[in-house]
């Protein structure tokens, strides 16, 4: 699958990482497909144990979805949570908030941990209304997010105009977010993941996974690999085992600006979305650059048209004016991706229902990384064989089975 198309920004602050090549073991514990966030983090909490891993990515690792990733991580949801707790009940919605605000304080560990700085800088995050009919709904996860404890705001129209140069209805500003530069992330995770002898292998597309009687035989373009459990980290490309359901794959476009020496008006360089759908977001970066997306459509596969890619990043130019009308702003990389939404915003995490040794980490939606670093540890206490009981939230056959109990 062409995972996106365009000059991308990323690839231009990091240089370009190369595993060490070990000869592969006779059998693994755990054989990773996908090397991007989910499969490094998942490799770095795995070895964390003891478990013997190995990665395997047909590109060389980073440079699919991850180097297309924004970067914006927050805890919030592409569903409030109020909405959450109406589709699946109080108890697993808040326990799913706050598996993810947990999250932000182990990304945040994790980048402390690793021997290059990824650039993750904690920032608020700004959900403002679209329209003002949003307003109530905004009103309504400000008073559920404050009734768990979770750090937020609500602001009006004055407040707003107070601290960024433009003014809505009103807001929601989440605390305790935060960016990163998602490429250098994930080479310092393999890069720690290798220290702990994960063995990576980019260039290895796999191909087929069979079930023998003592192990897996892991099927690639090359030779096989051996291993007691597999997991399925491939991001929005298809699993080369079991079928991809209850996901929708389509593809955003963003543009990265210019530099902007003075970014004022713009409160605590705060993560920018808003409600409606599809939805406008944005951030800065170290360089003082804007990096803004949106224009979802959906279809999956990023447009080869530099044209049509084009007309939808002016537009997204053109709103970022809107916003910002102090600020000199032009494109300097504009690219279209591909991403993934569940049907139910939720991850899907865990393992096949019939295949007890085939796992996956699939996280669709807006909150993919924070969703890898939740994922990585439900996974570590699965295939180590230590209970979770979050994983039942984000299991692979939830949809099946709530379907199941609304037909009894």
């Amino acid at each position: 699958m062409n995972l996106h198309n365009g000059s991308l920004y990323w690839p231009t602050t990091t240089k370009p990482f190369t595993p060490t090549f070990i000869e592969p073991l006779d059998i693994y514990d755990v054989v990773i497909v996908g090397g991007g966030m989910s499969g490094s983090l998942t490799a770095l909490s795995l070895a964390n144990t003891g478990l013997k891993v190995a990665v395997l990515d047909k590109r060389m690792m980073g440079t699919g979805s991850t180097s297309a990733n924004t970067g914006l991580l927050q805890y919030s949801n592409d569903i409030m949570l109020h909405e959450l707790i109406d589709q699946i009940g109080e108890k697993d919605a808040v326990r799913f908030y706050q598996l993810c605000y947990e999250a932000m304080d182990e990304l945040e560990l994790v980048a402390k941990s690793l021997d290059e700085d990824s650039d993750f800088i904690r920032r608020p995050s700004l959900c403002f209304a679209s329209e003002e009919n949003d307003v109530e709904k905004l009103k309504a996860e400000y008073i559920t997010l404050q009734k768990y404890n979770f750090p937020c705001d609500y602001l009006g129209r004055n407040e707003i105009a107070k601290k960024f140069s433009f003014s809505k209805d009103g807001a929601l500003l989440t605390l305790g977010d935060a960016e990163v530069n998602p490429l250098k992330f994930v080479q310092g995770v393999l890069r720690k993941a290798e220290e702990l002898d994960v063995h990576l292998y980019p260039y290895t597309e796999v191909i087929n996974v069979i079930d023998r009687d003592d192990d897996l035989e892991v099927r690639t373009t090359g030779k096989s690999f051996y291993a007691k459990k597999v997991v399925y980290t491939t991001g929005y490309e298809d699993v080369p085992v079991g079928k991809r359901r209850g996901a929708d794959i389509n593809h955003s476009y963003v543009f990265v600006s210019n530099p902007i020496s003075n970014l004022s008006g713009w409160h605590e360089k705060a993560l920018i979305w808003e409600t409606k759908r599809p939805y406008l977001y944005a951030r800065t970066c170290k360089e003082g650059r804007l990096i803004i997306g949106g224009m979802d459509k959906d279809q999956p596969e990023a447009p080869q048209s530099e044209e049509l890619m084009m007309k939808r990043v002016e537009n997204l130019l053109f709103q970022a004016r809107e916003l910002f009308p102090q600020y000199d702003i032009s494109i300097d990389y504009a690219y279209a991706a591909t991403f993934g939404e569940s049907t139910d915003n939720l991850p899907f995490i865990g393992v096949h229902p019939t295949k007890e040794n085939h796992y996956y980490l699939l996280g669709y939606g807006g909150n993919g990384t924070v969703y890898s670093m939740l994922g990585s540890h439900i996974l570590r206490d699965l295939i180590t064989g230590h209970k979770n009981e979050d994983a039942e939230i984000v299991q692979l056959n939830r949809l099946s089975k709530s379907k199941e109990a609304t037909n009894q």
